[in-house]
């Protein structure tokens, strides 16, 4: 059987067949998922030796650390728990999204020994291979199945791909997304709305993909793209498309009841310092590197404007890269700038935006010399994990 003989079987996951789709699946993705599961181990390797040689425990670090501390206690005991910091500033637990804790909560009813650090580590793991699936299946079928590996592995060496190894909610966010964006370009719409409901639970920034789903329906119900389609994939998708929202609203709902007013998650994020600036505060912190070091003002320059240009890249892709695709990616980014969180969190908030990575994914599977991959999959590897271990064993959140 050829490579696009398997592509077609793995993709249309025909209905009779399951378990043979299934088994055809993830043999056509098993050099995706064993490439990632390759780089992630580099990346927790180079975390546990650089712990044992500073006298530190790299694996607490996992779970043991910022946001994941927070998902335990409310797995542990419900909403609830606030601190007060010294400058008055109120941090309320509200500022959560459910679906990771009560996972947690549940796998350690399921399985006591694990504890809920332990369980939320497994859901981590787990979800990290999930998302690679689903990214893999996004990237091959826009642009071949090396392409899609590549993409996998350039994933998960990301510079903050350590928060994928953590008790975070990243990797279960990306799975559902690339998963759902998956069921968005096979026309699957009951799925997409069930899977966008599912990260709607999980973060905020569920809002980039149902903007997508929303701008992607409505382009093709009045559109001359979905003029031909039968009445039954219209009113799917529009079912889908309502669903969407739903996981979001619900938790946003939930807090406003429960605090007493409309907008009372907002103003929980806002005690966080997490509010919709549209990039002021991040205008500010770059006029106050020029102030302190104009090398690093300039250097942040840089990155900025290697940043939008990849996004650039993606969007001249288009017709590769589909609608979609396209609209997700974006509002990820967008997201990610106009708030004014802490700016060292950014390239982390912006980590389920793989598709920024199809423009490297793409070049890198059509060179001519076949050991540049490798070896740009090899330096990132590496300097992904450095990285990380740097930053876990520090003081400084991701």
């Amino acid at each position: 059987m050829t490579d696009e003989q398997v592509s077609a079987e793995a993709i249309a996951l025909r209905p009779g067949s399951a378990f043979r789709s299934l088994t055809i699946s993830l043999r056509y993705a098993a050099p995706a998922l064993l490439g990632y599961i390759a780089v992630r181990l580099t990346g927790v390797a180079i975390l546990v030796i650089t712990a044992s040689v500073t006298g530190k425990d790299g694996m607490h670090r996992l779970t043991g650390r910022w946001d994941s501390v927070w998902y335990q206690r409310i797995a542990e005991h419900g909403y609830g728990y606030e601190v007060r910091l010294p400058d008055g500033t109120l941090h309320s637990d509200l500022a959560f999204f459910p679906l990771l804790p009560a996972l947690e909560r549940g796998l350690s009813v399921l399985s006591p020994p694990l504890g809920v650090a332990g369980a939320g580590l497994l859901i981590s793991w787990l979800a990290s291979l999930a998302a690679v699936c689903g990214i893999f299946a996004v990237g091959a079928r826009m642009y071949g199945r090396r392409a899609g590996i590549l993409l996998a592995m350039l994933w998960g060496a990301y510079p903050t791909a350590f928060v994928q190894s953590m008790a975070y909610t990243e990797t279960l966010f990306t799975a559902l997304a690339a998963w759902a964006l998956y069921a968005v370009l096979t026309d699957r719409w009951i799925t997409v709305g069930v899977l966008c409901v599912g990260a709607g639970l999980t973060r905020p920034v569920a809002a980039a993909l149902i903007a997508a789903i929303g701008v992607t329906a409505m382009w093709r119900l009045v559109t001359a793209e979905g003029a031909g389609e039968p009445l039954r994939t219209h009113l799917r998708m529009t079912v889908g498309a309502c669903l969407a929202p739903l996981g979001w609203l619900s938790y946003i709902v939930f807090v406003a009841v429960r605090e007493g007013t409309p907008f009372a998650y907002f103003d929980i994020q806002a005690d966080w310092n997490n509010r919709i600036d549209g990039g002021v505060a991040l205008a500010v912190f770059v006029a106050e590197q020029f102030g302190r070091n104009v090398f690093a003002g300039l250097g942040l320059c840089a990155a900025f404007a290697f940043l939008f240009w990849v996004v650039w890249l993606c969007v001249r892709q288009r017709p590769r890269q589909p609608l979609p695709v396209i609209v997700y990616c974006v509002m990820v980014v967008v997201i990610s700038l106009i708030g004014s969180g802490y700016f060292g969190s950014r390239p982390r908030l912006m980590m389920p935006a793989f598709p920024l990575l199809l423009p490297a994914a793409v070049a890198l599977a059509g060179a001519r010399q076949r050991v540049l991959p490798a070896a740009v999959v090899g330096v990132s590897t590496l300097a992904s994990g450095v990285y990380g271990a740097f930053t876990l064993l520090g003081s400084g959140p991701p």
